[in-house]
């Protein structure tokens, strides 16, 4: 994953107290951290600077944090948002999504899993640019991959067609090849969630497209324990 240090969160909380010990637990975290203390002054500091993430409590005075998160978007669509709530009223929650929230954390909440949420939103964001990729044909060592039309072809054999799922997770990895494919990536994208059976699912796969990719000694699929894949292609001079 990429480096946080240089990430910043812009905090907007207007209970002091609480808004500082948030502020420092994520500096600890090699976050850069800006604290405001109301919707007002939060916009202000958002007009500014540029933000990777803002975290937003939704009951403040002179300007609540759903009419931040409303302005937020209108400047810049794409910067996740966490909304932090003392209510849990559903409708709240589904008003904080409407506005376009990433995410939506119930006071009080224990505090690693606000940063386990934070990491996961950023990684998403590096990952989803890669994976909205529009590219459909890729030279993976001797295989043509063409995931418009499902072929996956050696040398000069004939083409085989592989199903929608292995097609989906052959190209993803494919654009991160030499690289880690976060497992949550595959999960979301192909199967559109992320549990224990989709996960065993994916396992079963991933061992067929390793059947596929034999023939070539020069492609593997490593398996990046707790992590994800990686698409090996070796050149013709290591192998």
């Amino acid at each position: 994953m990429e480096d946080q240090a240089n990430k910043k969160i812009l905090l907007v909380e207007d209970d002091p107290n609480f808004g500082i010990v948030l502020k420092d637990y994520l500096s600890m975290n090699d976050f850069d951290v800006t604290l405001a203390k109301n919707g007002m002054e939060g916009f202000e500091k958002f007009r500014k600077e540029s933000y990777d993430l803002c975290i937003l409590d939704v009951m403040m005075p002179y300007k609540d944090g759903f009419t931040l998160a409303k302005e937020i978007r209108e400047r810049d669509e794409n910067v996740p948002i966490i909304f932090l709530s003392a209510k849990t009223m559903k409708e709240d929650v589904l008003k904080g999504y409407k506005v376009g929230a990433d995410d939506y954390l119930n006071k009080p909440f224990d505090s690693e899993v606000l940063l386990f949420k934070i990491k996961a939103i950023m990684q998403r964001k590096a990952t989803d640019t890669v994976a909205d990729s529009k590219q459909f044909e890729f030279e993976i060592g001797n295989f043509h991959l063409n995931s418009k039309l499902r072929f996956l072809k050696y040398k000069e054999e004939e083409p085989v067609k592989l199903s929608p799922k292995e097609n989906e997770l052959l190209r993803l990895l494919a654009l991160h090849e030499n690289d880690l494919m976060p497992r949550e990536l595959a999960l979301t994208k192909i199967w559109r969630d992320d549990n224990y059976f989709t996960s065993r699912s994916m396992d079963v796969y991933i061992a067929k497209l390793r059947k596929y990719l034999k023939k070539d000694e020069g492609v593997e699929i490593l398996n990046i324990h707790g992590e994800g894949f990686r698409l090996v292609v070796k050149s013709e001079a290591e192998h």
